[in-house]
C-alpha cells in the first residue's frame, strides 16, 4: 500500500515520500532484519494491518514513549521506526489479530494522518550509509566477544545466537541485530535504532553492553554467596534435625539447648545496638559452655532475658494535634496554663523538627494541685504511655543505675524496669516526689538521677545490670515536687522548673462543679439529677471544712455529703426522692464548721488596720492592732512573729517619727509613750516583710487618733525612706479581700503589672490602688495631705506628688 506524494509545500518539492499505515507498538522496539509475532487489539491497529494485506503488506512500525496511551497521536511516538513486511496474519477468536512482521529498514515520522478510520504517515526513509575503516573490523569483534560474554552471563539467550552473530560483517546490521537480543530498557534500545551511522550505532552499543556484562558478573557473585550460605543454612538444619531425630530415639529432652535456640532467634530478630547485639552474642557463647543447672547459668540466661525484652528501638508515634491535645488536659485538669502552654509548644516544635529530644519538667507546687494526676494527662494527649516511678523514701542509688551483676538478684534500675514493663523506648516517665529522696551509706539517688535527667548524657545511660549503654533522650521525664529547697541545686540546673500555686477558691469551685461533684455522685450510685451541689454550698465546704492548696479535703467532704445522700435515699420509702444541698444541709451533714475565713470590721476604728496575707492554702486578712501606752519609748510586738516581720515593725516606726511633724506630733512624742503591735491569732506562726505599711498605718492611726476605713486593705514592704516595695502572692491576697467584703486595696506599683494574672471578676468588685510611697498610703488611709518635708539634704529623698494609680 505504498503511495508517493507529492508535496509542494516541503522544503523539498521535489521529492516523493511514501506513505505506509502506522502501526503503534507498546513496550517493543522493532529492528531492521528483526522478525518478531505481535499480539493487535486496538481497532486502528487492526484497520492498519489489514489495509497493509490488501496492498503490499508494508507498515511503519513506531514505539510509544507511554505504553498506557490508547489513542497515540503524533506526539505520543518516536519519530525514528522501522518500515516492516507483514509476514503472516492469524485472527484470534476474542477479536485480536495475531501478526508476524519482519523490519526492512529505518524510517523517520514525517507527518501523521487519519483516513479510513486508520492511521497513515509519510516517511523519509533511512538506509544504512556504506562505511569503510580500520576502526570497523575490531568494533566487529569486541561486539561479538562482548556479547558472547553477555549470553554466557545471563543464561536467557540461546548460545547458537552468538556463532550466527559472528558470521555478520555489517556493522549495522551486527548492531541491529544485537541489540534486538538485548535485555535493556525500551528507551535504551529506540537509542540503539536512533542512531543513524553505523559505526556510532556500533560503539552505542558495545558501550552499553559492557555495562549490561559488569551488572551480571555482580550479580553472579551475589547468587554465589547466597547459595553458599544456603548451602550451609541446610547442612546445618539437616545435621541439627539428625541430632534431634537421636535425641528423640534415646529419649532425651533436651530443653537447654531449646532455650539457647529460642534465645539466639530474639537477638537475631530484636533491632539492638550494635554494642547490645555484641554483648548479648558474647553472653550466650559463655552460656553455651555451661552447665545448665549452675547458677552463673542463671544469672546470664537473665541478663540475656533482660537486654532482648527492653524496647531498644520500638516507639509510640506522637499525635501531632495541637487542638486535640489542648482539649486533653483541658478536660482532665482545670487551670494548669502553664504546664498545657508548655507541653502544646512541644507539639508544635515536634511537628516542625520532626526529632527533638524529650524536655525535662519539674512541676512543683503544694500537695493535691494534681501535679501527679497531670503526667498521666500529658501521656494521653500525645498519645504516648504512662510510667510511674516513685522516689519518696528512696535512699539507693543502685535503685536507679541497677545493680553489678556479681550480687546476688541483681536487678536493673527503676528506670530500665520501666522501660521494659511498657514495652517502648518514649513513654512519659513520672518521677514522683523527687524533693523525698534521702542519702545514707548507700549512696545518693539524687546524683544518679543528674545523668538520668540531663539531655546531653542521657542518650549513653549506664545502667550498671546492663553494663551496655541505653538511648534515654526519647523519654519525656516529668517530676514532681512539694518545694524546690530540699532538692540539690545541680539536679535543679537539668530541669524546667514549673511552678504550681494553689488553687484559688473560684478554681475550686469550678473544679468541684466540673469533675469532684459528678465524679463523686457516680462513685456512689446517685444519678445528677437525684442530687444538686448549690455553688454557696461548694462554697461553704471549700471556706469552712477544708482549708487547702489543692483539692483532696475538698473532693473527701463531697463524698461525705454523697454517703449522708445515699444513707437517706436507701431508707426513705420514695425511691425517686431528690435532694437539693445548700448550705443548711451542709451543717447538717458535716457538722460544726472547723474554719473560719476574715470577714472585714464592723466599723472603722483608731490604731486598727486590715492587712493581706498570703499562706500555702490561700491569701488571708491579716488585722493588725496598735496600743498607745504611757511610757518611755518601749515597742512591743506581739502574735508569734517572725524576725522579718518584727524588723518591719520597727521599720515603720521609724518612718512615724520621721514625719512627727506632717501627722501633727510633738517632735520628742515617742518618749513619752510606750507603744503595743499585736497581730490576732497568736499561736499561728506569722513572718515576711509585706505587712510594713499595714504596721505604718496602724502606727499613724493611733497616733493621731484617725480612724482607718473598715472597707480599705492593704499588702507592701516599707523601706526607712517611706518607698513601698512590691510583695508576692498578689491574686491570693486580692481574693482573700474580695472574699471579706473588701472594697478598696492598696498594692505597691511594682505590682501592677502582676494584675494581668488576677481574674477579672475578682477586679471588678475592688478598687485597686497603686502606689509607690508610704504618703501616698496615708493619704488614701487617713487623709493625710498636708505636703511632706524631704527627710534631708540634697536628693536623699524627694515626696511623689503624683495622683494614685486606680484600677
Amino acid at each position: 500500500m505504498t503511495e508517493f506524494i507529492d508535496h509542494t509545500d516541503m522544503q523539498e518539492p521535489s521529492a516523493d515520500i511514501p506513505v505506509y499505515p502506522l502501526l503503534p507498538l507498546r513496550d517493543i522496539v522493532i529492528f531492521p532484519y528483526m522478525v518478531t509475532p505481535l499480539f493487535v487489539g486496538r481497532p486502528r491497529s487492526i484497520r492498519a494491518l489489514e489495509g497493509a494485506m490488501e496492498k503490499d503488506k508494508l507498515v511503519f512500525l513506531a514505539t510509544q514513549k507511554d505504553p498506557k496511551t490508547d489513542e497515540p497521536g503524533e506526539g505520543d511516538l518516536f519519530d525514528i521506526g522501522v518500515v516492516g513486511q507483514v509476514i503472516q496474519l492469524l485472527k484470534l477468536p476474542d477479536g485480536t489479530v495475531k501478526v508476524l512482521v519482519e523490519g526492512k529498514h529505518r524510517g523517520r515520522l514525517r507527518s501523521f494522518m487519519d483516513r479510513d478510520e486508520c492511521a497513515f504517515a509519510t516517511i523519509e526513509p533511512l538506509p544504512d550509509p556504506s562505511v569503510e575503516s580500520p576502526e570497523v573490523e575490531a568494533l566487529l569483534r569486541s561486539a561479538c566477544e562482548t556479547f558472547e560474554n553477555y549470553v554466557n552471563l545471563g543464561k536467557k539467550i540461546p548460545s547458537e545466537m552468538v556463532s550466527s552473530v559472528s558470521g555478520i560483517s555489517d556493522p549495522g546490521r551486527l548492531a541491529d541485530t544485537i541489540g534486538a537480543h538485548l535485555n535493556v530498557r525500551i528507551p535504551d534500545k529506540q537509542e540503539i535504532l536512533s542512531c543513524i551511522n553505523p559505526l556510532e550505532r556500533l560503539e552505542h552499543l558495545l558501550a552499553m553492553m559492557e555495562r549490561e556484562v559488569e551488572i551480571l558478573q555482580i550479580e553472579k557473585k551475589i547468587r554465589t554467596r547466597v547459595k553458599g550460605q544456603m548451602e550451609r543454612s541446610q547442612k546445618e538444619y539437616y545435621l541439627n534435625e539428625q541430632m534431634r531425630a537421636i535425641q528423640k530415639e534415646l529419649g532425651e529432652k533436651d530443653e537447654f539447648k531449646q532455650e539457647i535456640r529460642e534465645l539466639e532467634d530474639k537477638i537475631a530478630q530484636r533491632k539492638m545496638s550494635k554494642e547490645a547485639t555484641d554483648k548479648a552474642l558474647a553472653e550466650l557463647r559463655k552460656l553455651k559452655m555451661m552447665s545448665p543447672m549452675s547458677a552463673e547459668a542463671t544469672v546470664v540466661r537473665n541478663y540475656i532475658d533482660c537486654l532482648v525484652s527492653l524496647p531498644w528501638k520500638k516507639g509510640t508515634k506522637d499525635r501531632i494535634d495541637l487542638d486535640r491535645a489542648e482539649a486533653v488536659l483541658e478536660a482532665d485538669h482545670y487551670g494548669l496554663e502553664k504546664v498545657k502552654e508548655r507541653i502544646v509548644e512541644y507539639l508544635a516544635v515536634q511537628s516542625l523538627v520532626k526529632k527533638i529530644k524529650g524536655p525535662i519538667l519539674c512541676l512543683v507546687g503544694p500537695p493535691g494541685v494534681g501535679k501527679t494526676s497531670l503526667g498521666r494527662s500529658v501521656a494521653k494527649s500525645l498519645g504516648r504511655k504512662f510510667v510511674r516511678m516513685s522516689l519518696g523514701g528512696m535512699r539507693d542509688e543502685a535503685e536507679i543505675r541497677g545493680h553489678r551483676r556479681t550480687y546476688i538478684g541483681a536487678m536493673p534500675g527503676k528506670v530500665i524496669q520501666g522501660l521494659r514493663k511498657v514495652g517502648v523506648r518514649n513513654p512519659v516517665f513520672l518521677l514522683d516526689e523527687i524533693d523525698k529522696m534521702s542519702t545514707d551509706f548507700r549512696g545518693d539517688p539524687s546524683s544518679a538521677l543528674l545523668e538520668v535527667l540531663d539531655p546531653e548524657q542521657n542518650n549513653t545511660f549506664g545502667d550498671h545490670f546492663l553494663d551496655v549503654d541505653y538511648d534515654l533522650s526519647n523519654v519525656l521525664f516529668i517530676a514532681t515536687a512539694n518545694s524546690l529547697y530540699s532538692i540539690p541545686r545541680p539536679l535543679q540546673d537539668r530541669m524546667e522548673v514549673i511552678r504550681i500555686e494553689g488553687y484559688i477558691e473560684e478554681e475550686k469551685l469550678a473544679i468541684a462543679q466540673r469533675y469532684l461533684v459528678p465524679k463523686q455522685l457516680e462513685t456512689h450510685g446517685l444519678m445528677a439529677e437525684r442530687a444538686h451541689f448549690s455553688e454557696s454550698a461548694l462554697y461553704e465546704i471549700i471556706r469552712r471544712y477544708t482549708r487547702e492548696s489543692g483539692v483532696r479535703n475538698l473532693e473527701r467532704e463531697i463524698a461525705n455529703v454523697c454517703r449522708k445522700i445515699a444513707r437517706e435515699l436507701v431508707k426513705s420509702t420514695d425511691k425517686k426522692k431528690k435532694f437539693a444541698v445548700g448550705v443548711p444541709q451542709i451543717k447538717k451533714y458535716l457538722g460544726v464548721p472547723r474554719y473560719s475565713y476574715g470577714v472585714k470590721e464592723d466599723q472603722n476604728c483608731v490604731g486598727m488596720t486590715t492587712g493581706l496575707a498570703w499562706t500555702e492554702v490561700g491569701g488571708e486578712l491579716l488585722t493588725i492592732e496598735t496600743a498607745i501606752l504611757p511610757g518611755q519609748g518601749k515597742l512591743t510586738v506581739t502574735g508569734k512573729l517572725g524576725e522579718v516581720m518584727r524588723e518591719s515593725s520597727q521599720a515603720a516606726l521609724s518612718y512615724v517619727r520621721s514625719r512627727w511633724q506632717e501627722l501633727g506630733l510633738e517632735k520628742e512624742f515617742y518618749h513619752k509613750l510606750d507603744i503595743h503591735i499585736h497581730v490576732p491569732e497568736g499561736a499561728i506562726p506569722k513572718d515576711g516583710p509585706s505587712a510594713g505599711i499595714t504596721m505604718a498605718t496602724a502606727l499613724a492611726s493611733a497616733l493621731t487618733g484617725r480612724a482607718v476605713d473598715r472597707d480599705l486593705a492593704m499588702t507592701g514592704e516599707i523601706t526607712l525612706r517611706g518607698r513601698v516595695l512590691p510583695i508576692g502572692g498578689l491574686k491570693e491576697k486580692l481574693l482573700a479581700a474580695k472574699r471579706a467584703g473588701i472594697t478598696k486595696v492598696v498594692i505597691p506599683q511594682d505590682n501592677e503589672k502582676n494584675l494581668e494574672e488576677v481574674p477579672a471578676q475578682i477586679l471588678k468588685s475592688l478598687t485597686v490602688i497603686a502606689v509607690d510611697h508610704m504618703d501616698q498610703v496615708l493619704e488614701v488611709a487617713l487623709g493625710v495631705t498636708t505636703p511632706l518635708a524631704p527627710l534631708g539634704s540634697g536628693d536623699e529623698y524627694v515626696a511623689s506628688a503624683e495622683e494614685p494609680v486606680r484600677h
